[in-house]
Parts: C-alpha cells; structure tokens; sequence
C-alpha cells in the first residue's frame, strides 16, 4: 500500500508561502538541454519526484545529470542516443517532449508511448503531423513513437488545438531545422514563454513568445546556457485557493501574478480581497466564499490543472457554481471523491453541477493525479474530523515540500506509511 495523509479539517491557514519552479516548465527545459553538446544548469528547480524521472530519461539517452537542491545540471553529449524506452518513460507523461529535441539533434527518435495522469486520453497526433510537415516519417509501432527524417525543413504548421506539448515538441526540432517553421495557434502558457527564452538564450532564433504564432528560423547549433525556471502558478494558485476555502490569509511569493490574473479575479468574485506584487500575490478572505462559475480554457483562460481546486472551493460556497471543463475529458473522476467527502454534485459531459455545502464530511479518498489529490487535501481541510487522502505519490510528482508547507501555514495533516 502507498503513503497516505491524514487531513484534520477545521483549521484556518495563514502565514507565507514561497513556490520554486514550475513542475510543466522544468521538465520540458530539461529536454530542452539535449539541443546543444555541453553543460546546462537550470536553477530554480522544484524538488519534485518527475524531476529525478526525467533525469533518468535523459541519462538514458547518454547524457549526465546531476541534482542538488533546486540546481539541475545536465551534460548532453555530441551524439545522444535517440531511443527511450518504456521503462524510463512509463510514469509520466512529460517524458515524451524528448521527442523534439531527438529529432533536431539525431534526426530519429524511438519514444515509448509515455504514463502518467488518468485525466483523459492525449493523443500524439498533433505531435507527429508537426514534425511530418518538417519532413519526418512518424508512426507508432510497438507501443513507441518512431520518427526520422534526412533533413529537417521549415514549414508552415498550424496546430488544431493549442496543445502545449505539440507546440513545444514542434519548437524545440524546428530551431535545428533548415529555415524559417511557423507554428499558428500555438500554445501561450507561461511555461512556453519559458522554454522559448531558454532556447534563445541557447542561441536560437524565435519571435511572438507568449502569442499566438510562433516564428522559428533555424540555426545550425546551438550552445549550453544557464536559466531560471519560471515560478509555479498551479502551486502559488492552489494556496491562494485553499486561503479562500479555509478563511484564511495567506501571502504567495515567487509567482507572477499577471500569470494567474483569472484565476485571482475569480477568487475576488468569492468576496476574497487580493492584492498584488511583483512577485506573489495574497489572498484574504473572512466569510463563507460566494460561489462562481469556472470554465478550463487554455491560458490566458483558467488551467485546467486548477479544475479539482475550483470543485473544492465550489463544494463549500454559498449558492450554486457550473465548472466546465474543456481540455481534459476524464477529469472529473475526481467529483466522485468529492461526494465521498459530502458535496453535492453532479456530472453530466463537460459540466459539474456543485451546489455548495456549509461543511465537508470525512472520509477515505483517493487521489488520482497530481492536481485530483491537492484537491482532495484542501476538501479536507474543510470537512469535520479526520479525512484520509490514498495514493499521495501522485501529489509528490507536483507539490515540493507539500506537507510541511501546509503545517507552516497551521493545517493539522501527516503522512503516514501504508
């Protein structure tokens, strides 16, 4: 049996919070630093289990990494292997964007199809018609990504959904392609504005990060560098949700705020008061929140990834809140661990209906991703008596530090083997 916590529910949060580096920018810089021979450091790394997965990703693939606190160094040699196998990639999804970097550096790559999340299927397809339009031969044979090409052209590619890893899959083969990729409706999360300021960083050539459109001109090669990952919003987020839930004040350093502006407005519309600084922001809130309607978009919509947080606070709110959710189709697997803890709610397609409860009840709960079991953690801090949350490895994928943080902040939680 895995670890699990015990959640007492009641206590009020308060106090400060710092978040270290986003869980969906490093991993994808950790890729990145295959694209040039040499030693990359990345500092401002979270101290989060996929960081040591991904770390032996890469050693398979040759190269030679080392992890100290929150510094990652990574030593890409002149020829990277370019298969990586089911064992390296079987646990996490994040795995597969070495599949971009392969390709520019090896021109083939062998990528088992990777794990991870039970959120909903993800398919490659947009990953593959991606790298084909840069003139690669893709397919899937033998549960693995197979893909190789002579040469890597550039090429106009317009993507049918902003899919964040398509668009960083594409990004990081078209820098070491011949000429001149533009990549429309592309993803503009934070965490794609962080990967292109690496690459340039790097020595590669793109404009329109953070927008719509992509422009890519390749260059030869490229050169080792060192680079700060850009902070966490989906942690600096879920405490300032869980202020929201618990009455609580709780101050947030380390996150760009313009990153999580819904996010923040939303949670003024609970009647919490907000306020904003360059790095961090803080919520307060002293009454029952109000309820309101949340729809998953990708950014600047709300995350996806905040979704279960949005249900938990829905869950307690006074009146009646619709979550929609757009991008993942099997999360809401998660509403039916909230109505083992008393919510009331109901799913039907894309919506969940939640009509708000005064108080929680506890019980045994089980996480089923990263972002499901934060979200179970702060139902928990809401319910009456002692809830036990199941299968916290999950949590350990995503959240640095998660228990101590919330002890810090005055819960009542522990862990406890299983």
């Amino acid at each position: 049996m895995s670890d699990r916590f015990l959640v007492t529910g009641g206590v009020r949060l308060a106090g400060e919070v710092s978040v270290g580096g986003a869980k969906n920018s490093v991993l994808k810089l950790m890729a990145a630093a295959l694209l040039a021979e040499g030693t990359t450091v990345l500092t401002n790394a979270p101290e989060i289990a996929d960081v040591p997965l991904m770390a032996d990703v890469l050693r398979g693939l040759g190269a030679v990494v080392a992890t100290e606190g929150d510094t990652v160094t990574i030593t890409a040699p002149a020829e990277p292997k370019f298969h990586a196998d089911f064992d390296a990639v079987r646990q996490f999804r994040a795995s597969v964007c070495v599949l971009g970097p392969l390709m520019a550096r090896c021109r083939r790559a062998v990528v088992a199809l990777p794990g991870g999340d039970a959120i909903g299927s993800r398919p490659l397809d947009m990953h593959q018609s991606g790298l084909r339009a840069l003139g690669a031969h893709s397919s899937i044979e033998h549960g693995c990504v197979v893909a190789e090409a002579d040469a890597l052209i550039g090429a106009p590619i317009a993507l049918e959904f902003p899919s964040v890893g398509a668009t960083e899959n594409i990004l990081m083969a078209a820098v070491l392609a011949e000429g001149e990729t533009t990549i429309d409706n592309a993803a503009r999360e934070p965490e794609i504005v962080d990967l292109c300021e690496m690459l340039q960083q790097m020595g590669a050539q793109i404009d329109g990060a953070g927008t719509s459109t992509l422009t890519v001109r390749g260059v030869e090669r490229l050169h080792p560098t060192t680079h700060r990952v850009v902070g966490d919003r989906i942690v600096g987020a879920t405490w300032g949700i869980a202020a929201a839930m618990t009455r609580g004040d709780v101050t947030v350093h380390g996150v760009r705020p313009e990153h999580l502006q819904l996010v923040l407005n939303k949670l003024v519309d609970t009647g919490a008061r907000v306020d904003t600084f360059s790095d961090g922001f803080r919520v307060r809130h002293d009454s029952r929140p109000t309820a309101v309607n949340v729809s998953t978009l990708p950014f600047p919509g709300f995350p996806t990834d905040l979704q279960p947080m949005a249900i938990g606070l829905a869950a307690i709110a006074e009146g009646m809140s619709v979550i929609t959710e757009n991008v993942f189709e099997a999360r809401f697997r998660f509403v039916e661990e909230m109505v083992r803890l008393g919510a009331d709610a109901r799913t039907d397609g894309h919506h969940a209906v939640i009509r708000g409860v005064e108080r929680l009840s506890s019980a045994p709960v089980w996480c089923s991703d990263i972002r499901a079991g934060a979200g179970l953690v702060l139902a928990g801090l809401v319910a009456d008596g002692v809830t036990e949350v199941h299968d916290v490895e999950h949590i350990d994928r995503g959240y640095p530090h998660f228990v101590e943080i919330l002890r810090d902040l005055g819960a009542q939680i522990e862990r406890v083997g299983g």
